[in-house]
């Protein structure tokens, strides 16, 4: 009975190896994730604090804000 219960342990052991084969990968993947959302945040900022951005948003802002009177 040890012998069969330590051959089925083995094989589970085994199994949960080989279903871990790429566990690399996802720190790697995360990492490359936050590297692209930060360029896209920083490619964001500077667009939205443009000169011509920041104007267009006062003038939409001014345009709101007149619609009412």
């Amino acid at each position: 009975m040890y012998k069969a219960v330590w051959a089925r342990l083995s094989a589970l052991v085994c199994r949960v190896r080989a279903a871990r084969g790429d566990a690399g990968m996802v720190t790697s993947e995360y990492a490359m994730g936050i590297v692209a959302a930060v360029g896209f945040a920083v490619l964001l900022y500077q667009v939205v604090t443009s000169d011509v951005v920041a104007a267009q948003l006062q003038a939409i802002v001014k345009r709101a804000l007149s619609a009412g009177a």
